[in-house]
């Protein structure tokens, strides 16, 4: 009598096919530490140190190289807990002068996000800086395709600051600032240079810049012999910081947000 067939061996479920199958949804695939810092949980070099930690699981199994594939859409936990993409948030902060624009400070320094403290909010980055010296106008997001927007160098946005210099200017150094110099070999120039009110020995002018340089502005002054006393950011692009208390923030209003980086959904993916 002829023995009846064998029924299929279970097959073997490795990690490697775990991970393919984790990471076939959604088409494109990136790392897994540009993935979970696109949904928002924490900055890219963050993600990068959980991942390296073996804090972060990819389709149930650890993963820890941050530079593992994964699709938008993969199942991405950290310590045991699934990540979703986070709620997108935008702030707008007046940052006082004395705080550094970091989210931790080696040096033990006091930082803007000392602003939020017990507001409960997700994490923020900064979008863009302020050197700790300056104040004003700064903008705070978890999406990085809206921040990349604002910070690329083709968007030209422009920033306008309210500075109070060491010197009264006559219209031949607003021409200069305007002008521009060269410097450690960049290049600095002020889109416009205007006065606004003057003193005995003290001036402002409200200077527009529609691209930053690493102190930008004080290296443009400081070209021309001039101090800057006080440096505040008072807008970006359409964004008024207006009446806004010294250390205090709000949510952006969907129009704000939009017009600031018009392009930032249809420009949407890993950055």
């Amino acid at each position: 009598m002829p023995r009846p067939p064998r029924p299929p061996s279970p097959r073997k479920t490795s990690q490697s096919s775990i991970l393919r199958a984790a990471t076939s949804r959604g088409g494109a695939r990136y790392g897994v530490a540009r993935v979970l810092s696109k949904r928002g949980y924490c900055s890219r070099s963050e993600a990068e140190a959980l991942v390296r930690d073996g804090r972060v699981t990819l389709g149930g199994r650890t993963v820890r190289d941050p530079e593992t594939p994964a699709a938008l859409d993969a199942d991405i936990g950290v310590d045991g807990v699934a990540v979703a993409a986070a709620q997108r948030l935008y702030l707008m902060l007046n940052k006082p002068r004395g705080l550094v624009t970091t989210t931790s400070d080696e040096r033990g320094r006091d930082t803007v996000y000392r602003c939020f403290d017990g507001a409960g909010l997700p994490w923020l980055a900064p979008v863009g800086r302020l050197d700790k010296a300056s104040e004003g106008l700064l903008l705070f997001s978890n999406d990085p395709a809206w921040a990349a927007r604002i910070t690329a160098p083709d968007t030209h946005l422009d920033k306008t600051y309210h500075v109070q210099i060491d010197a009264l200017p006559d219209a031949a150094l607003l021409s200069r600032l305007r002008a521009g110099v060269d410097d450690k070999g960049e290049r600095l120039v002020a889109k416009s240079a205007v006065e606004l009110r003057r003193g005995d020995k003290h001036a402002w002018l409200e200077i527009v810049l529609d691209e930053g340089r690493n102190r930008h502005i004080r290296r443009l002054l400081e070209a021309h012999d001039i101090g800057v006393l006080r440096l505040v950011r008072v807008a970006i692009g359409s964004l008024q910081l207006g009446e806004l208390a010294k250390g205090a923030w709000r949510p952006l209003q969907t129009a704000e947000r939009c017009a600031l980086a018009p392009h930032a959904q249809r420009d949407a993916g890993v950055s």
